[in-house]
């Protein structure tokens, strides 16, 4: 079976909204666009490079697909001219040669090639392709697709780069609908610029305990009575 693997900017109060820029989404009023550029070093680069090491098809939000399909196409290939970079030329060729599958309200309009749609019902779509054969399903970005999937329990494995930003409104990544469940820290790395790198993977329902004296008092008595009458 194909497992659907997230991978996601966010905030440290849990903003995923326009990392790369000013110009990536900046509805809502959102002004901070590209808060994660100053934060970007090698260790951010090696990151990236090993969630794109192995093989995988991309599944993205109507947003994110239009952000990438008006870039990576783009990207210089040809080692000889001054624009070329070799890093952004790999992730670009992969870009261009993997499967998009893509939610939106205009499948006419997909014009970047490998690239399908995942029909009227996302995630019946997506629980059907996770039961096929065939490479890792990696999301990026995507925020109101990631709504969809994770209120549908469809993802396997967030992979979170946290950044040490307070950014205040914008939009996140985990919203109403968010189904319960509890999560198991596989993998953990702290950038020099203080971005921390957190891979959870899911780890069955919310397991729940009490601190409580095993006899409360009577000051606890009245206290939940207080609350129970919404006080």
């Amino acid at each position: 079976m194909r497992r659907v693997v997230a991978g996601v900017f966010v905030s440290l109060d849990g903003v995923m909204q326009a990392p790369g820029g000013p110009e990536e989404d900046p509805t809502g009023g959102f002004k901070f666009g590209g808060w994660t550029v100053p934060y970007w070093d090698d260790a951010m680069d090696a990151s990236l490079g090993e969630v794109f090491s192995q093989p995988f098809d991309l599944l993205l939000g109507r947003r994110t697909y239009d952000i990438f399909a008006a870039h990576w196409p783009y990207i210089e290939s040809d080692p000889s001219k001054s624009t070329f970079d070799a890093a952004n030329a790999q992730v670009a060729e992969t870009f261009n040669r993997v499967t998009k599958y893509v939610a939106t309200h205009a499948p006419e309009t997909l014009t970047w090639k490998n690239t399908q749609w995942l029909g009227k019902d996302v995630a019946d779509a997506v629980h059907a392709l996770k039961k096929q054969e065939g490479p890792v399903l990696l999301v990026q970005g995507s925020g109101e697709l990631l709504q969809t999937l994770l209120a549908n329990q469809l993802v396997d494995e967030l992979r979170l780069f946290i950044y040490p930003v307070l950014l205040g409104r914008g939009k996140r990544l985990f919203g109403p609908g968010l189904a319960p469940g509890a999560l198991k820290l596989t993998k953990s790395a702290v950038a020099p610029t203080g971005v921390v790198i957190a891979t959870y993977e899911r780890a069955g329902e919310v397991k729940a305990g009490s601190f409580a004296l095993e006899k409360p008092t009577e000051a606890e008595l009245a206290r939940r009575e207080k609350l129970s009458s919404g006080g």
